[in-house]
């Protein structure tokens, strides 16, 4: 208005109480005010700002309740009245159109004429809370209007106007009762008003947090904090007796759980930042921040998305027994599983950082001894020295044997605890024999495996292997990292070489296989993924440890 660049159909829309019938009146009062500023304000005091805002009759604002007003006749008539002109110079004839969702498709036909080209200063405003709606019954009219969003408004500043409007009423509240009115309010201002007056009809002159929260039948916010608690220490035989207590006390669980996903929200939201939340004062602060440090980020986020299924499909409000699916809800998050960092993950490997502060792959552990473990020939179970400091793994400390004991014969012995052991362990086997052997004593191959290994076509290149396999669920559980793993180990203890290496092919016919200038993908894949690790140590420990596979 100021620049002097008014359009001709304007269209607001968005949540309903946030002021856009409010804004339209604001805008008929510039257009017609004779004493507006120079930025265009109306002065609000004249006899055509008052008439207006009051909503008296005015010969150049028309306000129309389109709900009422909807059908092909109404337009006609509201386009044949748009055609006169303003009754007095400088001045616009408003027509205000609230709800105009509701008006038909035949009536917005009739409008769309005079919509697109409209008699001299002649304005169209229509305010609707479903702008889908006109989308789908009128898309041209869209096309010649204006179209503005409101947004809802924030709760810290509906609790700034609340102030305004008791004080001027000479009605004291405190800041913790009207933060929960303009929660429940949702963004309306309109609500928070009517909310208002509801509260002082029923608790007087003086607001509380306990008069609001009993009229409303809003949850205390102590009840969040106590269930927080409940679910941070996974008691779920105490969510029966919370969600018990709620009903005795009378309050809505449907009501109770959007409350909870609002709390849920606000604790995500502390998680991630140490800024001020509008929603919380500042007494109650420390105490949300305790419980959001009981919980990590990718927690809450879980369970703001097992939450927000109820909400999604509308069980809950929709349910005979919404009880019984907020219990099930309660109960899923206090035995939900807590997330983990993978930097713990690995810590817990045992991977230690070397001067340069790069974090090495710690050392496999070695096997403890064990009857079948693989021995050179003449060695005693018994006869191993004790357990240097280093060798401790997973299972505990273990032996090594000694060179001296190489060579010596059988005979009883008494081991390390003191019992007679006879039980000599078998020599090592030559690597070209190792696979037969694999083969005839299959222990330690994953189960279900050992046929599949039999038709097996091995082939040796210095220490590597080379196993080629049919295609099928033998080559595809052979080729998982843990798997081949296993077998690897398998074949170093055999032949008691620790440089063998295990590679995975495909069996292919030499026709199809291209004849023996063929790259073999899988094997220059597997290679490619072996220099990987070796280059990341942290990652090969973790790939052998939890028997993860590498995709590419």
């Amino acid at each position: 208005m100021a620049s002097d660049r008014v359009g001709h159909a304007y269209l607001f829309c968005g949540p309903r109480g946030v002021g856009k019938t409010t804004l339209a009146r604001v805008l008929a009062m510039a257009l017609n005010c004779g004493e507006r500023s120079e930025e265009a304000e109306p002065c609000g005091e004249c006899g055509s700002c008052e008439r207006i805002w009051s909503g008296q009759t005015s010969l150049d604002v028309v306000e129309i309740d389109a709900a009422s007003n909807r059908g092909v006749e109404d337009a006609r008539q509201l386009r044949e009245r748009a055609m006169y002109a303003p009754s007095e110079d400088g001045r616009f004839k408003v027509y205000i159109l609230d709800e105009a969702h509701m008006l038909t498709r035949e009536a917005w036909n009739a409008l769309l004429k005079v919509i697109e080209e409209p008699p001299s200063r002649v304005i169209f405003i229509f305010a609707t809370t479903e702008p889908q709606k006109i989308e789908q019954t009128a898309a041209p009219i869209l096309s010649r209007c204006q179209r503005f969003d409101f947004r809802r408004v924030g709760v810290g500043d509906i609790t700034d106007r609340l102030k305004e409007v008791l004080a001027s009423e000479g009605v004291t509240a405190s800041d913790e009762a009207l933060r929960m009115v303009a929660r429940k309010a949702d963004g309306g201002m309109r609500d928070a008003l009517s909310i208002t007056d509801q509260v002082l009809s029923m608790a007087g002159e003086d607001l509380t947090p306990d008069t609001v929260a009993r009229i409303l039948g809003l949850v205390a916010e102590e009840r969040y904090l106590e269930l927080f608690e409940i679910l941070a220490k996974g008691d779920g035989a105490s969510v029966f007796r919370f969600v018990e207590e709620l009903l005795e006390h009378g309050y809505d669980l449907v009501e109770f759980y959007h409350g909870f996903m609002e709390a849920t929200r606000t604790l995500l939201r502390i998680r991630l930042s140490s800024e001020a939340v509008p929603e919380l004062s500042a007494d109650a602060r420390p105490a949300w921040d305790e419980r959001a440090r009981q919980f990590s980020a990718g927690d809450l986020i879980r369970m703001l998305a097992l939450g927000s299924e109820l909400e999604r499909t509308g069980s809950l409000r929709g349910s005979a027994q919404p009880r019984v699916l907020l219990e099930l809800l309660l109960l899923r998050l206090s035995l939900l599983d807590r997330t983990v960092d993978l930097e713990e993950v690995l810590d817990s490997l045992g991977g230690e950082e070397d001067e340069e502060g790069v974090r090495r792959a710690p050392r496999p552990p070695p096997e403890p001894t064990s009857p079948s473990k693989v021995a050179p020939a003449g060695t005693l179970k018994g006869e191993l020295e004790e357990p240097s400091p280093g060798s401790k793994g997973k299972s505990g400390a273990v032996g090594t044997r000694k060179p001296k004991d190489r060579g010596r014969e059988p005979a009883g012995g008494s081991g390390p605890s003191g019992e007679e052991s006879s039980e000599v362990l078998q020599p090592a086997v030559s690597r070209e024999d190792v696979w037969s052997a694999l083969l005839q004593a299959p222990r330690g191959i994953p189960g279900g495996l050992a046929p599949f290994l039999r038709a097996a076509e091995p082939s040796w290149s210095g220490p590597n292997l080379t196993v080629r396999l049919p295609s099928g669920p033998g080559l595809e559980r052979l080729t998982k990292p843990g798997v081949r793993k296993g077998v690897e180990h398998r074949l170093q203890e055999l032949a008691e070489d620790p440089t063998i290496r295990l590679h995975v092919a495909p069996l292919t016919d030499p026709e199809e296989d291209g004849g023996p200038n063929r790259i073999d993908e899988a094997k220059v894949r597997e290679d490619r993924l072996r220099e990987l690790l070796k280059r990341e140590p942290a990652l090969e420990a973790a790939v052998e440890e939890l028997d993860l596979e590498i995709l590419d």
